[in-house]
């Protein structure tokens, strides 16, 4: 059974370790061996069956972390992972729904990574040609885009989606980061930035399809239909260049991934010849991707005992099981993997061919510019045989308008023979031009010859980078096109200048059969001239016609000239009436500011008046104050010692909320109403605290009296001092009210000193007090059951898993405790008033608790002893929720509340009567509070037993010197231990007895004034050791005094 077990946590510990609750990042060595389990297996049903079982709903740190590693095998796994990942397509849209619904941090991060991996597995279940980790060269991506222009674009499109969620969820993951105390070298923050290095990859990639693409679309669609996506183009862009700047400067990138640096602008697509400037990126992970660290998880033990020979022979009779887990996943981390080495020797490997891809890269960017730099020589040499075909036609033209002047001349009847003479002439001249415009066309002939050479050349260039880059590619199939059609066009120029040569010489031929006529035919010479007049009227007719042609290019090159001098001029004023605008709305803009800093200037202005009236008030109140010490009118005036020190303390609160005010003032000077509030109570205040400090110092003895009137004029200078610096803008920083506090502070202490002791109290007060302060305790109860439910619930929101068990167990302890305590003190006051009503006869309540007035002073000391130890109990047990304080210190309340408690029961069976019920109620819910406080104790002990953790001790390594020695010093360490706390039992002894001698109360058996005594069970002391000398026992006295001051005179 144990090597089944054995044998399953072997096969789950791969997943298990990958996907788990902790906020880590994923370690590398993990997912790789899930990778290769793929590649083994040829597909992911393993982990898939694995993956199933994880409870994804429940924790949004697993199911991000499942997304991470789902990420990490659609890109590296076996290529039959995806389709098994889209047989469970459903599943992961339907847990990105569920945490989408819901309000956590990790579940908006889990909701778009699901939509992330759905969109991914969808583009690539399209266009298989695409593999999930879109690595693939130009001539895939342009095979899977195919010829149909419809296709490219819906592929353009379906890539800006998947980099539209690439974005969303690298984003998301950065402002998270902002909005929280996590970075990039905490564990909390890398678990959410470790999925970003495989969103880096996938940017980097589809960034370069995204242009390809583009420029594609633009060589075949007009540039208007699409501006939407060059729109959102260039938002992707920002986007993807600001995630790549800020992801570069973070530490925890810095030693995983090289990320590539984008360009400063996008690339002009309206411009085909941008695409060469266009470097597709390159994202480059280290060979050390990630360091090993070890952990107690991933190493077995080391056996204390050699049990290889004893199980030898056992191994060798069990037949070998073949692990279908260790097959697809490989070994478990404990033994030794070679393929780990193959791994990095491929990796190795893969880095030499990506630096020998670039290599080619760069070599063919190299071809290409200087492919580009011949075709741009061969376009010059081309213009220029055009300007030599430009200048031919011209000087046929010449001819054709000599050969016109000759025929003019023959016209002339004056002298055949100098006409014939003069035509000979003009026809040897044009056949000396005739063979010059034959040399030019033998030169033109000749240079087209070397152009077809020149482009065969270019052919065998482009042909030779074809397969390394497709750029090369598309400038050979650009310049076969533009040669083929340069070729054309020199083609066709050519046939026109055969035909128009051709034509020029059937001309001369004619000319030279016509001079031959002429010659043949001088007797003839009317008849001749008529042929010549006919043969000038049919060149006149061939002149005309040339003209009007002519005409017509000249109108038609006059048309487009004027209309594109329109296009310019609308596009001129197109953009002075957008600089305009702006200059109008950056002129509004500066207005808007202006008058913006001047509200600001007066609103500050009116703020310091306002300031300043409030500060020149409280100076009048204070300064009023002070002119009615030496008023002798004021002689007369008295006031009590309490109601100074309610004033004095209503002051010092008054100082506190005038330095708040001041600090907020610094902050914001255009907000004075909170300093504003506070002087307006402090000037009153402060003065009635002067007033009052004078009227007292008129009844208290001499040195009280100089000493208080004294502390009362220097609260006034000091108050006036510092409202003296408010006044002004230069010392307003440096104003400070705390030497104002000083003074109220010693106001204070005088007053303390000058009111009556608490045994003192008037005789008939005494009833009255009772009920106060049994009222008292009852509200103090109440208010500690309400606020250890508010710290009950705070503590489940902000702690989980045992801590949250530990202070719910010890919450509700103290709960039962408080009620169980409520329950008493209902007991005890219905036990009072069958006592009082028993006893007092036809006396009033008054005055019977007046008569006994010894047994009332211990009620309201019990009572007050109760409420304090609960308040007490309240902020131990607050410190102890929040980590602030020690365990003991609500150990040790726990003990003064059952004392108190039972201190109180005990002065409540003095009087009353043995049989009666109530004081059997009491006497039960005496021993309840005990339980309970016995269970506060239990719970609190147990929680720190829980918490706190024990260290093995393990001595198996040390010698017998080493064990002798570290035993010598733990007897020395116990010896100091034993000094200290002897030392401190005396000190609580003496501490204890002091405690009496405050509160009146002798050490030996109290007796009683009235008739009446009683002496404290027992009971009430809660230590269990009553071998303790008898002065460092817990006394069974009050542990507090009978009446305490603060409630004498509310």
């Amino acid at each position: 059974m144990d090597t089944l077990l054995k044998s399953k946590d072997e096969k789950l510990s791969s997943i298990s370790k990958a996907i788990n609750t902790t906020e880590t990042p994923v370690k590398e060595k993990h997912a790789r061996r899930i990778i290769l389990g793929t590649h083994r297996e040829k597909g992911a049903f393993t982990f898939w069956s694995y993956a199933l079982g994880f409870p994804l709903a429940s924790s949004s740190i697993l199911s991000w972390k499942f997304c991470h590693v789902l990420h990490k095998v659609l890109r590296d796994g076996h290529r039959n992972v995806l389709q098994d990942c889209m047989r469970h397509h459903s599943s992961i849209v339907e847990i990105g729904r569920l945490w989408a619904n819901l309000h956590d941090r990790y579940g908006q991060l889990v909701s778009l990574y699901t939509k992330l991996l759905c969109t991914k597995m969808e583009f690539h279940t399209k266009y298989s040609d695409i593999p999930p980790n879109l690595e693939v060269s130009d001539e895939v991506l342009e095979r899977a885009a195919g010829t149909d222009i419809n296709n490219v674009f819906q592929l353009t499109v379906e890539v800006f989606d998947y980099m539209d969620t690439e974005l969303r969820l690298a984003e998301t993951v950065l402002r998270q980061l902002n909005t929280s105390i996590a970075i990039s070298t905490l564990t909390s923050g890398q678990c959410r930035l470790s999925p970003l290095i495989q969103v880096v990859q996938d940017c980097s990639h589809l960034y370069h399809f995204t242009v390809k693409l583009l420029f594609k679309l633009h060589a075949c669609l007009p540039a208007d239909t699409l501006q939407g996506h060059r729109d959102r183009f260039h938002d992707q862009f920002h986007s993807l260049k600001t995630f790549f700047n800020r992801a570069r400067d973070m530490m925890y990138f810095k030693r995983l991934i090289q990320i590539p640096k984008l360009p400063d602008s996008p690339p002009n697509f309206l411009h085909a010849a941008s695409l060469a400037k266009h470097v597709k990126p390159v994202v480059v992970i280290p060979e050390d991707d990630e360091p090993e660290q070890p952990d107690d998880d991933d190493d077995d033990p080391e056996p204390l005992i050699d049990v290889s020979s004893a199980s030898a022979s056992m191994v060798e009779a069990q037949p070998q099981q073949v692990d279908i887990f260790d097959q697809a996943f490989g070994p478990p981390n404990g033994g030794f993997d070679d393929r780990d080495l193959q791994i990095e020797s491929l990796k190795r490997d893969l880095e030499l061919l990506r630096a020998e891809l670039e290599r080619v890269k760069a070599e063919a960017q190299r071809y290409i510019t200087q492919l580009k730099s011949q075709i741009n020589s061969l376009e010059a040499e081309l213009e220029e045989q055009r300007a030599q075909k430009q200048r031919a036609l011209v000087e046929n033209e010449q001819l054709r308008m000599e050969l016109e002047a000759v025929r003019r001349r023959n016209s002339e009847h004056e002298s055949l023979e100098a006409t014939f003479f003069e035509a000979e002439k003009r026809s040897q001249a044009t056949e000396q031009r005739y063979n010059k415009l034959k040399e030019k066309h033998t030169e033109l002939v000749a240079s087209h010859a070397e152009l077809l050479r020149r482009s065969a050349d270019t052919v065998k260039m482009l042909s030779a980078t074809q397969q390394t880059q497709e750029e090369v590619e598309r400038t050979k199939q650009q310049l076969t096109f533009e040669i083929d059609r340069i070729k054309q066009e020199s083609d066709m120029k050519l046939e026109e200048q055969k035909f128009e040569m051709e034509k020029l010489r059937r001309e001369l031929e004619e000319k030279m059969a016509e001079i031959m006529r002429i010659k043949s035919t001088l007797q003839t010479s009317e008849k001749t001239t008529e042929q010549v007049n006919s043969s000038m009227t049919a060149l006149q007719a061939e002149k005309e016609r040339l003209m009007r042609s002519m005409s017509e290019k000249e109108a038609e090159l006059s048309s487009l000239r004027q209309s594109a001098q329109l296009q310019q001029t609308s596009l001129q004023q197109e953009r002075e009436k957008s600089s305009r605008e702006l200059g109008e709305l950056q002129g509004k803009l500066q207005d808007k500011t202006s008058q913006e800093e001047q509200l600001k200037q007066k609103l500050l202005a009116e703020q310091f008046a306002l300031l300043q009236g409030t500060v020149t008030e409280a100076e009048n109140i204070i300064q009023d104050a002070v002119a009615k010490i030496d008023d002798p009118l004021h002689i007369r005036c008295t006031s009590s010692p309490d109601y100074l020190i309610s004033r004095a303390e209503a002051a010092l609160g008054s100082v506190d909320k005038v330095k708040r005010g001041h600090a907020d003032y610094l902050s914001n000077m255009g907000d004075a109403g909170s300093l504003v509030r506070a002087l307006t109570q402090f000037s009153h205040l402060a003065a009635d605290t002067i007033v009052n400090g004078s009227a007292t110092a008129h009844m208290a003895p001499t040195d009280h009296a100089d000493r208080l009137t004294e502390n009362c004029r220097g609260c006034a200078t000091e108050s006036l001092q510092f409202l003296k610096d408010l006044k002004s803008k230069i010392s307003l920083q440096r104003a400070d009210p705390a030497s104002v506090r000083v003074i109220i502070q010693r106001i204070l202490h005088l007053g303390q000193e000058l009111r009556p002791k608490g045994m003192d109290v008037r005789q008939d007060e005494l009833g009255d007090l009772v009920e106060k302060e049994m009222a008292s305790t009852s509200a103090a109860i109440e208010e500690a059951v309400r606020r250890i439910d508010e710290m009950m619930n705070q503590a489940r929101k902000d702690t989980s898993g045992i801590k949250l068990e530990v202070n719910e167990r010890i919450l509700n302890s103290c709960t039962d405790l408080m009620k169980a305590i409520r329950m008493l003190i209902i007991a005890s006051t219905d036990l009072q008033k069958e006592i009082v009503d028993g006893g007092k006869g036809a006396a009033t309540i008054q005055e019977f608790y007046a008569k006994n007035s010894r047994w009332t002073e211990g009620l309201i000391s019990a009572a007050k002893a109760v409420g304090w130890g609960a308040t007490e109990m309240v902020e131990s047990a607050d410190k102890v929720v929040l980590h602030t304080g020690k365990y003991e210190e609500l150990i040790v309340c726990s003990h003064e509340i059952a004392a108190s408690t039972a201190q109180l029961v005990a002065a409540s069976k003095v009087k009353a009567d043995r049989s009666s019920k109530r004081l059997t109620v009491l006497q039960q819910a005496s021993r309840r509070v005990n339980e309970m406080a016995a269970n506060v104790v239990a719970s609190t002990r147990t929680g720190q037993e829980n918490l706190e953790e024990k260290d093995t001790m393990d001595f198996s390594g040390m010698s017998l010197i080493r064990l002798k020695k570290e035993e010598m010093e733990s007897q020395v360490k116990v010896l100091e231990l034993e000094s200290h706390l002897e030392n401190e039992r005396v000190r609580l002894g003496e501490l204890r007895k002091k405690h009496y001698e405050l509160a009146g109360v002798p050490l030996e058996q109290v007796s009683e004034g009235n008739g009446d005594s009683f002496s404290l069970p027992h009971s009430a002391n809660m230590s269990p050791k009553h071998t303790k000398p008898a002065i460092m026992r817990k006394p069974n006295l009050a542990q507090k005094p009978n009446l305490p001051p603060k409630s004498l005179y509310k």
